[in-house]
């Protein structure tokens, strides 16, 4: 049987940092709580009245390839700003989505001295706390985790290592299991997927079915496949409160006329 993508990324991520990945005390992850220059991830996505977008800084991914290959992550994220973006996604995955953990520290450290900082999440395929620590150490406000992709005993560290450092946790979730299984640890933001990791198809249907399911107590995202005002506003009858988007704002000439679009569907 072929292995699937997802299977095959978190893998390769599990080799990558094995030379240099270690236990990771409490004192270092709470020496990072309360010292962020940007305000909380999930705070800034409690726009009443409106739908919010986090716009995330994507130069490849493996279901299309190449999208802006050559972009430059604060040149894009001042764009996202001075358009309205409610946070910032950075890839910091390098093998499959040519992203770098420095991206994540220049965006950081330039919105750090930002008339209006936007906080960022660190998007990448967690698998030890290790990467947690980096992620506050880089200046990110939330953390990603993939409940498709880690066991229940690996969560547990990882969330807590988050915690610890006084960061957000975004669990991304793709069908009903596996909102089950997020809901196990009592999780404050839950993105649906409308991407299936295993083929890469989209379909909004994903969102549709899974979002009404969560208790209001859940912050909801929506991630993938939203080109469109009219997109939006379907994810806003399930049940969303904020938009992840990438790919169709690092194509678009103008990210402030979709950002519009989005946010007011």
């Amino acid at each position: 049987m072929a292995v699937d993508k997802l299977t095959e990324i978190m893998d390769a991520k599990r080799r990558e940092i094995a030379p240099f990945v270690r236990s990771v005390t409490d004192a270092e992850l709470v020496a990072f709580a309360g010292s962020h220059k940007s305000p909380g991830f999930r705070q800034s996505l409690l726009t009443p009245g409106r739908l919010s977008v986090i716009a995330e800084v994507k130069r490849a991914s493996p279901s299309v390839g190449q999208i802006r290959a050559d972009v430059d992550a604060v040149t894009q994220a001042r764009l996202y700003a001075s358009a309205g973006a409610d946070g910032l996604s950075v890839l910091t995955e390098s093998q499959y989505f040519k992203g770098k953990l420095s991206d994540l520290v220049e965006v950081a450290c330039d919105q750090g001295g930002s008339a209006r900082p936007l906080p960022c999440i660190r998007k990448d395929f967690m698998v030890h706390p290790y990467q947690v620590l980096e992620a506050a150490q880089a200046g990110a406000r939330c953390i990603l985790i993939i409940v498709r992709g880690l066991t229940d005993p690996e969560i547990v560290p990882i969330h807590r290592a988050a915690k610890l450092a006084g960061l957000d946790t975004l669990f991304e979730v793709h069908d009903e299991a596996e909102l089950e299984r997020a809901l196990r640890h009592s999780p404050d933001m839950v993105g649906v997927n409308n991407r299936n990791l295993s083929t890469f198809q989209i379909d909004l249907s994903f969102a549709e079915r899974v979002m009404p399911q969560m208790p209001t107590s859940v912050l909801k995202v929506a991630e993938s496949g939203l080109k469109c005002a009219e997109d939006a506003a379907r994810m806003r009858a399930a049940g969303a409160q904020a938009l992840l988007v990438g790919e169709s704002l690092m194509r678009c000439a103008d990210p402030a006329v979709l950002m519009r679009a989005l946010q007011s569907a």
